[in-house]
């Protein structure tokens, strides 16, 4: 039974007849991960504030912001509703169990990006605010915990970056070597005629 403030099983309906299907939705997600994630590979806080002050910082504290939460909505479909790709026929068994860790891999460690992120506005001594305006955690002054916490995010997110690699190199080797179509699937429809 609906509970008052829950909507209708037609509007549901209705809503879900005007949002993407999930596969379209996640390519395009993931499509626009990979220009933060070389974003956040050349731009660090500091060069943000060295080119452009405290805009630039303004500008780059918005897009990590960006990234986020894109990284928690891409988690959040994963502990809902599972890996949303599954591995061709054309994968041997090894490849097959690469493919399925390559994909947890990145999705977590987009998450652990994320909360790594929290823990050092948690630690930190002061309010960071997400985007310039948005308080994401209450400081808690840690300061040998901070500094901890900014070691394991910044190496945190060059492995994300290897794994974004090898997750690009696995695919390119199954679209090149297996003729598989990998990367066909993997990008929205509109770009199929350029692979």
């Amino acid at each position: 039974m609906n509970s008052p403030t829950s909507p209708s099983p037609a509007l549901r309906a209705r809503i879900a007849a005007r949002l993407p299907h999930r596969r379209v939705a996640l390519k395009w997600l993931h499509w626009t991960m990979v220009p933060l994630i070389i974003w956040f590979l050349i731009v660090t806080p500091d060069v943000a504030l060295s080119i452009g002050g405290r805009t630039a910082f303004l500008i780059h504290s918005n897009v990590a912001l960006f990234f986020v939460t894109l990284s928690l909505l891409w988690f959040a479909d994963l502990m809902r509703r599972g890996l949303a790709g599954r591995p061709g026929p054309k994968l041997p068994p090894w490849a097959r169990r690469v493919h399925r860790w390559l994909h947890l891999s990145l999705i977590w460690g987009l998450f652990l990006v994320a909360l790594t992120g929290f823990l050092l506005g948690l630690t930190s001594a002061t309010q960071l605010r997400a985007g310039g305006f948005l308080p994401f955690a209450p400081p808690l002054g840690l300061r040998d915990a901070n500094e901890i916490i900014g070691t394991i995010h910044i190496y945190e997110f060059y492995l994300l970056a290897a794994i974004v690699l090898l997750h690009a190199g696995f695919h390119i080797w199954r679209h090149v070597r297996l003729r598989d179509n990998a990367l066909r699937i993997m990008v929205p429809r509109r770009f199929h005629r350029y692979l």
